[in-house]
C-alpha cells in the first residue's frame, strides 16, 4: 500500500519514447520510509529494441561500502541474490512485481534499518548494440517508527440522549516534515463486524465525517477537535442506541516524496473503549392468568398480560414450561415453536397467538398428562436497531403458574422426549423418556421401534426389574449395542438414548411397562407410543451465491459471497466450503479454494495468480472471496459447494452427511470505457512544390493511466475517388509498419511519423510532389496491456481531414477541356486523344496517366506513360488490350484494341510537367492538369449471316445434324445400289453365258448347215 501514492507520477515514465536510445528511469529519491513497514520502488525502461518484456536486476550500495555492489533480486536469474538477501527473497519478504513488460516495482514487505542505502535498477541489454543508459539509482533512507496513539481502555455506560467525549493522544517525533491524520472508528458485535468510520481529520487538516454520520456532523451533533499538539477529542452531543459498541482512534503519519505525492509511512491504533447505551423506556409488569388445574382431554388456555409500558409498545413474548422455552413470538408476529409443540400445532392441537396489544395467548385444545407442570411467560419491549435487528429495551417475567392434572387414581404411562422435541436432525442425539404414574413398585420396560416403511416392530432395548439391560438388533442394520443406551432415571422413569441418529431411526417408538403383582396371575402392562422424525441434514441445507457486481471492469475488485442457510444452525455442525470455477468456453469446473471447518485453506493450481490477489473471509454460515485486479482469466462461471459433517464422521474421517452446490454465477470481465478524444477539425495546407510539410494529429483527452496509443496515417489522392490508402502505422509498442503502396524505399524516405509529445503526433512529408496532393487523416487507438501479457484495444477515434494543395508555379499545364463523346462498334479499335493547349518550357518533360470510370465501379488507373517514356499498366491483364503513346508534342493517345461492351464508360487523362532541379539533378513535377471526361459508347456489331446462324440454336442444330443425317442416308442408298448392282451383274453374267452357248450352238448349226450346203 506504501507505493500507491506515487503510482500516478511513476507511470508518467512508462509511455516516454526515446527514439533510438535506451533509458532506465527509477523513482526519484531520496525516499524516507519507517522501519517495520512495507516499501515499493518503481523502475522502468524505454527506447529498447528487444522483446517487449525486459528483465530487471536490483542491487544496493550500503553506506558502509558505497562502492561495493550487493545484489538483491533479479527477474532473470533465480540465483542472483547474495547470501545476505537470499533467505528474504525466498520467503518473498523481498520480491519484484511486474507492472508491465518494461516496468516493475521492488517490494520489501517489512523494512529494516539495514535496508537503507543507494538502490540501483539495472536492465540487461537486449538491443543489437549498447546505446543509452542501462541502470539508474535512488536513495532509500530508513527512519525509526516514532508514531504513538494511546487511549485508556474503559467501559462506559450512558443513557440515550447523553453526551460523550473521548480523547486520544497521537504524537510523532520524526525529524523529517510529515503530516498526521486521525480517524475515529466504531465496531459492533464484539469487533466481528467491519469498523464504521465516525469522523476523521485528514493529513490536509480537513474534517471528513463517515458515510453514516454525515447528517449528524452537519447538524453539529458529531465533531472532532484538536486540543494542543497531540490531543484529539471526539464529541457526540446526543447518543443514540446505534452508537453502542467499541470505539477507537487510528493515527497515520504521511510524508511527501520528491515527486510531490504523499505516502503513509506509519500507522497506529489505540485500545478500545466499550460504550453501552441504555435506551429510554417506561416500566411495565407481566402477569399470567389460568386455572390451577385442568382435566385430561379438555382445553387449556393461559393468557400473558402486560400492565403499563407506553401507548403503542413493540412487544415480543416467550413461553416457558418447567423452565424450558417452548414458544417464542417476536414483535413482528413471527412464531417459533420448540420441541414437539411445533408438531402439535401442525396437527391443530396447539395455538399460540397475540390476543391484544398487550396480551398473549397459549392454548392447548386437548390437554394431557404431559402438559402438567409450571408455566411462565416473559415479555420484552424491543426497538429496531440501525442494522435492522430487534434490540431489547427491557425484559420482564411473570410469576410461575403451577398446573395440576385432574386424573383418576390409576397408573398411567407418559412418553416424551427429553427436550420436548419429536423431530431431531440426522446425527443428533435422541432421548426418549417413559414415565409411569401411580404408587411406587418394581417395574420392567421394553422399547420397540416401528420404522416408517415397515409394519413389524423391532426390539430396541429392555430392562428387567432387576436392572439387567438387553439390547436388540434388527435384520439388515447394525446392532443397537454401540449406538443405544437404556437407563433408569428413578423408579418410575426410564430413559432410552440413541447417541447418533440416522434417517432409518424415524418412525414410531413404543414403551411397554410391566408390573408383577401378587394378586394377578400375569403381569400388568401399560403401553404408550410417540412418533419421532429424523430430518435429513441435506433437506434444509440451502446455499446461494451472490455478487454485488457481476459486470466487472478490467483491473477492478469484485467479491463473491457464498451464503449457507440451514434449519439446524444451533447444532454448530462443522462444514467445509469449496469454491469452483468454470472458465469461459470450458465444460468442466475446477477447484479454486477448499476451506475446512477449522479455517484451513487449500488452494487449487488452476489459476496461478489467483492466490496472490484473493482475500478469503470465512464465517459460520458465509464464505466470501474478494478478488483484486480482475483479468480476463477470471471471466467464467463460479459456484460454491458446501459439505456438512457430524461430530462422529469428522473424527473418523467419514463421508459428509450433506452436500449442496449453489447455483452458478457468471462473472464477466469487461474493458474499461475509453476516454480518447482526437481533434476532428479539418484544415487546408497550401505549400510550394518540392518543400517539406507536417500533418498534425492532436490528442484532446485520454483515459487514465497513460495507456499506450497506436496511430495510423491515411491518404486519399485528389485524382481518384478510391478508398483511403494506408501510409504507415506506429503500433502501441512503437513499431512502425508501412502500407503496401508505401513500402518502397523512396516512399519510406518521403513519409515518416514522429511523436512530438504525449498528446501530439506528426506525419513528416519530404519534397512534396503533385502526386502528394490529397486528403490526410490519422486514426488513433488506445490499448491496454493485460496481466497475462496480451494487448486489449479500448477504443479508437479518427482525426479531421487535412487537405494538402500545391501553390501554383510559374509554369502551368493546360489540357484541353472540350467535352467529347465517342461511339465505337464492338470488336473494332478506338483511339482517345488528350491534347495540350500549349507547351511549357522547352526543358520540360511530360507524363500522362489515363483513368477510366464506369457506373458503380469507381475510378481505375489504366496506364501511366512516365516522363522518361517508361510505360506502366494499372493491371497486368491490360497489356494486350491497351496501348498508350505520344503522337505529337501536344497530343497523347490511348488506343483500345478489340473493344468490348465492358469498355464503355468515361475516360480522361492527367498530364504532369516535369523539370530538372537541384544538384545532383532531379526531375520534379511542377504542375498538372486533368482533361474533361470523354464518354465512350460501345455499339453492338451488325449481325452477319454466320452470326445469325450462330445466334439461332435450332438453326445451328439443323445445320450441324442434317448433313450427318443426309450423309447417312446417302451411304445407305449407295450401299443398296451397290448390292443391286452386284445382283444385276450376276444375272447378266448368267444370261451372257447362256446366250454365248446358244450363239455357239447356233453358230455351230449354221456352220454345219453351211458345210452341208457347200457339200451339196
Amino acid at each position: 500500500m506504501a507505493g500507491i501514492s506515487y503510482v500516478a507520477s511513476f507511470f508518467l515514465f512508462l509511455t516516454k519514447l526515446c527514439i533510438g536510445q535506451r533509458e532506465v528511469t527509477v523513482q526519484k529519491g531520496p525516499l524516507f520510509r519507517a522501519e517495520g513497514y512495507p516499501v515499493s520502488i518503481g523502475c522502468s525502461v524505454t527506447g529498447h529494441q528487444g522483446p517487449s518484456e525486459q528483465h530487471f536486476q536490483w542491487s544496493i550500495y550500503l553506506p558502509s561500502a558505497p562502492t561495493q555492489e550487493v545484489q538483491i533480486v533479479s527477474t532473470k536469474d533465480a540465483h542472483f541474490s547474495y547470501a545476505v538477501y537470499a533467505q528474504r527473497v525466498r520467503n518473498r519478504d523481498i520480491y519484484v512485481e511486474r507492472v508491465q513488460g518494461n516496468a516493475v516495482l521492488l517490494r520489501i514487505s517489512e523494512l529494516q534499518m539495514k535496508d537503507a542505502g543507494e538502490y540501483e535498477c539495472h536492465t540487461p541489454n537486449t538491443d543489437g548494440k549498447y546505446y543509452g543508459s542501462y541502470s539508474a539509482k535512488t536513495n532509500l533512507i530508513v527512519i525509526p517508527d516514532t508514531l504513538s496513539a494511546t487511549m485508556s481502555s474503559q467501559t462506559l455506560r450512558k443513557e440515550e440522549g447523553e453526551p460523550l467525549e473521548l480523547t486520544c493522544e497521537a504524537s510523532k517525533a520524526t525529524a523529517q516534515h510529515t503530516h498526521l491524520s486521525v480517524t475515529w472508528y466504531l465496531t459492533q458485535d464484539g469487533g466481528r463486524s467491519q469498523a464504521t468510520e465516525i469522523i476523521s481529520l485528514s493529513k490536509d487538516f480537513m474534517l471528513i465525517p463517515g458515510p453514516l454520520y454525515t447528517e449528524r456532523f452537519a447538524a453539529g451533533d458529531v465533531s472532532l477537535n484538536k486540543l494542543g499538539a497531540t490531543t484529539f477529542r471526539l464529541s457526540i452531543e446526543r447518543l443514540q442506541p446505534s452508537d453502542q459498541g467499541q470505539l477507537f482512534c487510528e493515527a497515520v503519519e504521511w510524508i511527501q516524496d520528491p515527486d510531490e505525492t504523499w505516502t503513509f509511512i506509519t500507522k497506529k491504533q489505540t485500545d478500545q473503549t466499550t460504550l453501552r447505551i441504555q435506551p429510554a423506556v417506561r416500566d411495565f409488569q407481566v402477569n399470567i392468568t389460568t386455572d390451577s388445574s385442568f382435566a385430561e382431554g379438555k382445553p387449556l388456555e393461559l393468557v400473558c398480560l402486560v400492565v403499563g409500558s407506553g401507548p403503542n409498545p413493540q412487544l415480543q413474548s416467550i413461553w416457558f414450561f418447567n423452565g424450558t422455552e417452548i414458544a417464542h413470538m417476536d414483535a413482528g408476529g413471527v412464531l417459533d415453536l420448540k420441541n414437539d409443540y411445533k408438531e402439535r400445532a401442525s396437527q391443530g392441537q396447539l395455538q399460540v397467538s397475540k390476543s391484544g396489544p398487550k396480551a398473549f395467548s397459549f392454548k392447548i385444545f386437548s390437554a394431557g398428562p404431559e402438559d402438567e407442570g409450571t408455566y411462565r411467560c416473559e415479555v420484552a419491549e424491543v426497538a429496531r436497531s440501525r442494522m435492522g435487528s430487534w434490540q431489547v429495551l427491557q425484559r420482564k417475567q411473570s410469576p410461575d403458574s403451577r398446573l395440576h392434572l385432574r386424573t383418576p387414581a390409576a397408573r398411567s404411562v407418559v412418553m416424551s422426549t427429553k427436550n420436548k422435541q419429536q423431530a431431531v436432525w440426522e446425527g443428533e442425539a435422541l432421548t426418549l423418556l417413559c414415565k409411569v404414574g401411580g404408587p411406587e413398585s418394581p417395574l420392567s420396560v421394553n422399547w420397540w421401534h416401528i420404522p416408517q416403511d415397515r409394519t413389524q416392530p423391532e426390539f430396541v432395548a429392555g430392562m428387567g426389574q432387576d436392572g439387567i439391560v438387553q439390547l436388540g438388533a434388527s435384520d439388515g442394520r447394525p446392532s443397537y449395542h454401540g449406538n443405544t443406551r437404556l437407563e433408569k432415571v428413578d423408579w418410575a422413569t426410564f430413559q432410552l438414548e440413541i447417541t447418533s441418529t440416522t434417517l432409518p431411526d424415524s418412525g414410531m417408538y413404543e414403551c411397554r411397562v410391566s408390573e408383577r403383582t401378587r394378586n394377578e396371575a400375569r403381569d400388568l402392562s401399560w403401553t404408550q407410543k410417540i412418533s419421532v422424525t429424523v430430518k435429513s441434514l441435506e433437506s434444509s441445507l440451502r446455499v446461494s451465491l451472490m455478487s454485488r457486481q457481476p459486470q466487472v471492469k478490467l483491473g477492478d475488485t469484485f467479491d463473491l459471497s457464498c451464503l449457507v442457510r440451514t434449519g439446524y444452525s444451533d447444532l454448530k455442525l462443522p462444514l467445509t466450503v469449496t469454491w469452483q470455477f468454470q472458465p469461459a468456453g470450458a465444460q468442466d469446473f475446477y477447484q479454486l479454494i477448499w476451506i475446512t471447518h477449522n479455517g484451513t485453506i487449500q488452494w487449487g493450481d488452476f489459476l496461478s495468480q489467483f492466490q496472490k490477489k484473493t482475500k478469503v473471509s470465512q464465517f459460520s454460515f458465509r464464505s466470501q472471496l474478494l478478488i483484486h485486479d480482475a483479468t480476463e482469466e477470471e471471466t467464467g462461471v463460479y459456484r460454491c459447494k458446501v459439505e456438512v459433517y457430524d461430530r462422529n464422521s469428522l473424527h473418523t474421517n467419514g463421508p459428509a452427511r450433506a452436500s449442496v452446490i449453489s447455483h452458478p454465477l457468471k462473472i464477466a470481465i469487461t474493458l474499461p470505457e475509453s476516454k480518447l478524444e482526437v481533434n476532428s477539425s479539418s484544415q487546408v495546407q497550401e505549400i510550394s512544390i518540392n518543400s517539406n510539410t507536417d500533418i498534425e494529429c492532436s490528442i484532446l483527452s485520454r483515459s487514465t493511466g497513460n495507456l499506450p496509443l497506436a496511430i495510423t496515417w491515411y491518404f486519399s489522392p485528389i485524382s481518384t475517388s478510391a478508398s483511403w490508402l494506408r501510409i504507415l502505422e506506429m503500433d502501441q509498442t512503437n513499431v512502425v509498419k508501412y502500407g503496401d503502396e508505401f513500402h518502397t524505399p523512396r516512399r519510406k524516405q518521403k513519409f515518416h511519423t514522429e511523436k512530438v509529445s504525449q498528446d501530439l503526433f506528426q506525419l513528416h512529408i519530404l519534397n512534396v510532389e503533385d502526386s502528394d496532393q490529397g486528403k490526410y487523416h490519422c486514426a488513433v487507438e488506445e490499448w491496454l496491456l493485460s496481466t497475462n501479457g496480451t494487448w486489449l484495444k479500448l477504443g479508437g477515434k479518427k482525426s479531421g481531414l487535412t487537405e494538402l494543395k500545391l501553390k501554383p508555379t510559374g509554369s502551368k499545364v493546360h489540357v484541353s477541356k472540350v467535352y467529347r463523346t465517342e461511339n465505337v462498334t464492338e470488336h473494332r479499335e478506338v483511339a482517345i486523344h488528350c491534347s495540350l493547349e500549349s507547351l511549357g518550357s522547352s526543358a520540360s518533360l511530360y507524363s500522362v496517366m489515363w483513368y477510366w470510370n464506369r457506373e458503380n465501379s469507381g475510378n481505375k488507373l489504366l496506364m501511366h506513360l512516365q516522363h522518361d517514356g517508361l510505360l506502366e499498366y494499372g493491371e497486368e491483364g491490360l497489356r494486350g488490350h491497351l496501348h498508350c503513346y505520344r503522337a505529337s508534342p501536344t497530343d497523347f493517345v490511348l488506343q483500345l484494341h478489340h473493344v468490348g461492351m465492358e469498355d464503355a464508360g468515361m475516360y480522361w487523362c492527367r498530364v504532369t510537367e516535369w523539370q530538372l532541379h537541384g544538384h545532383p539533378s532531379k526531375w520534379v513535377n511542377h504542375a498538372s492538369d486533368e482533361s474533361q471526361r470523354m464518354v465512350l459508347t460501345v455499339l453492338p456489331s451488325e449481325p452477319t449471316f454466320p452470326s445469325r446462324i450462330c445466334s439461332s440454336a435450332p438453326l445451328l442444330y439443323l445445320l450441324f445434324i442434317c448433313p450427318f443425317v443426309l450423309l447417312l442416308l446417302l451411304l445407305l442408298s449407295l450401299l443398296c445400289l451397290y448390292w443391286k448392282a452386284r445382283e444385276l451383274s450376276a444375272l447378266r453374267f448368267s444370261a451372257g453365258r447362256e446366250k454365248a452357248l446358244w450363239v455357239d450352238l447356233k453358230e455351230t448349226g449354221s456352220r454345219t448347215t453351211r458345210w452341208k450346203e457347200e457339200e451339196d
